[in-house]
C-alpha cells in the first residue's frame, strides 16, 4: 500500500478555519469518531501530577497549550487542586465557546512563566520551522516542567488509530523533536520534561 503524501505546510499566521466546530466534532466529541476519551485525559493528568509531586516539583501555574476543547482542565483540578489553569488555543472557534486565551505556543508571550506547560498533540500540526521556534518556546513560557506528547512518524505507522486519526499532519521521528527538548530539558519520562536549571531529588535509574 502507498503512503500518503506529505501534508502541505500550515502556517500559524494563516486563519484557522481548518479548526473550527467539524473539525473538534469529529476528533473530540463524536463517541465514533473522536481520538481520545475524557477517561484517558483523566489518566493523563493524574500521571503527569504524580511525576510531579514525585519529584517534589509545586505547582501552581499550568499552561496547556494547544488545549482544544479542555478535556485536561477539570482532571487538573482534581489532581492538582491548588493550581490555576490556563488554556491557550490557536482556534478562534473554540476560544469564542470557552474563552481560551487566542494564540500559538510558537510565539505565545506570557507576563511570567508557568511551572508546567503541556503541549499536547499540538506540534505536529505545524512545519518544522514554527515546531522547532514552538520548543524553543517552552523553554521560556515554563520555569519548572513542559509535558509534550505529539504525533510521530513511527506513531503513523506502528501506534496509533488510522481511522481516528488526523493524517493532514507534519509527521516527524521521535529524535527530532528529542534532541531540541534536550538543548534546556532533561526528561522524567512519560512525556514530562524537566528544565536542566531546576532542581529536583531523582534516583538515578529514574532519570534517562
Amino acid at each position: 500500500m502507498k503512503r500518503a503524501k506529505a501534508p502541505k505546510s500550515r502556517s500559524v499566521t494563516q486563519p484557522p478555519f481548518v479548526f473550527g466546530k467539524d473539525y473538534f466534532r469529529k476528533f473530540y466529541l463524536n463517541a465514533r469518531t473522536r481520538v481520545v476519551t475524557a477517561s484517558e485525559m483523566r489518566s493523563r493528568a493524574a500521571l503527569i501530577g504524580a511525576i510531579l509531586e514525585h519529584a517534589e516539583l509545586p505547582t501552581r501555574r499550568i499552561l496547556d497549550a494547544g488545549c482544544g476543547v479542555g478535556l485536561l482542565k477539570k482532571p487538573f483540578a482534581q489532581v492538582l487542586p491548588r493550581a490555576q489553569y490556563t488554556g491557550l488555543e490557536f482556534s478562534a472557534y473554540l476560544c469564542r465557546r470557552y474563552g481560551w486565551i487566542q494564540g500559538s505556543v510558537a510565539d505565545y508571550v506570557a507576563k511570567r512563566p508557568f511551572d508546567l506547560v503541556v503541549c499536547y498533540d499540538v506540534l505536529q500540526y505545524l512545519t518544522d520551522k514554527e515546531a522547532a521556534r514552538a520548543l524553543n518556546n517552552l523553554s521560556v513560557l515554563s520555569r519548572a516542567a513542559v509535558y509534550v506528547s505529539a504525533l510521530t512518524r513511527e506513531d503513523w505507522r506502528n501506534n496509533c488509530d488510522r481511522s481516528r486519526s488526523d493524517g493532514a499532519v507534519h509527521l516527524r521521528s521521535g529524535d527530532w523533536y528529542r534532541r531540541r527538548l534536550r538543548k534546556s530539558f532533561n526528561y522524567l519520562g512519560f512525556g514530562v520534561w524537566l528544565r536542566r536549571d531546576v532542581s529536583a531529588i531523582l534516583w538515578d535509574l529514574e532519570q534517562s
